[in-house]
């Protein structure tokens, strides 16, 4: 009996997808335990308690095989922010849904910040994903302009440059992440709760 293959003859079977997705995981497991650079094909595929070959044959490179992994995690990250958005009352709720949720996904899986933060730096040649900016992939931060600037129409947010104080917020969440993942001593709640009162004198109209 051959194992059940997904929507079309070229899909992968439901076995192929388990394992690739094993594979995904202990690859996320060793950047964020070794780093990117010391992530090699060998590593992972002993995490994994496969041989080398097996790794290859579902992904024929360590640059895909970890882009992969990085894909994975931007869309749970995407997937979890969107979810707490949705449940928004309006739009002065949804910019506090936003960052609660930036910090929540990333206090609730810190494997996975890991390998965001890995794979989105610059190495030494500018030989990886990167480029200047490119901390938006996803377009994270322009996300979160849109929502300001749906909240300026609302009339509920004072004027200003929704790009920028985007930019502003955004970099406050990055920092405040990058302080925990060097000192996880730090009450990340207090800090969310913090960066939620920082927001909103920023943005609410004044009276």
């Amino acid at each position: 009996m051959t194992p059940r293959r997904g929507d079309g003859p070229d899909e992968p079977t439901f076995t192929e997808r388990a394992r690739r997705e094993q594979l995904i995981d202990a690859t996320i497991d060793v950047i964020s335990t070794r780093g990117y650079p010391a992530t090699s094909l060998s590593a992972i595929a002993e995490r994994a308690g496969l041989s080398k070959a097996a790794v290859l044959y579902h992904f024929s490179s360590k640059d895909k095989l970890t882009r992969a992994a990085l894909e994975q995690v931007m869309e749970q990250f995407s997937a979890y922010v969107t979810e707490r958005l949705a449940r928004a009352a309006g739009p002065r709720d949804a910019i506090v849904a936003y960052v609660r949720a930036m910090i929540g996904y990333q206090q609730a899986n810190r494997r996975q910040v890991r390998v965001i933060t890995e794979m989105l730096l610059d190495d030494e040649g500018g030989t990886r994903l990167k480029t200047p900016g490119s901390h938006d992939t996803h377009g994270r931060w322009q996300g979160l302009a849109d929502l300001l600037t749906e909240g300026q129409k609302a009339g509920v947010l004072r004027e200003f440059d929704p790009q920028t104080v985007a930019l502003a917020i955004g970099g406050a969440i990055d920092g405040v992440i990058a302080h925990w993942l060097a000192h996880p001593e730090l009450d990340l709640d207090a800090a969310a709760a913090e960066l939620e009162e920082f927001t909103l004198n920023a943005i609410e109209r004044r009276s």
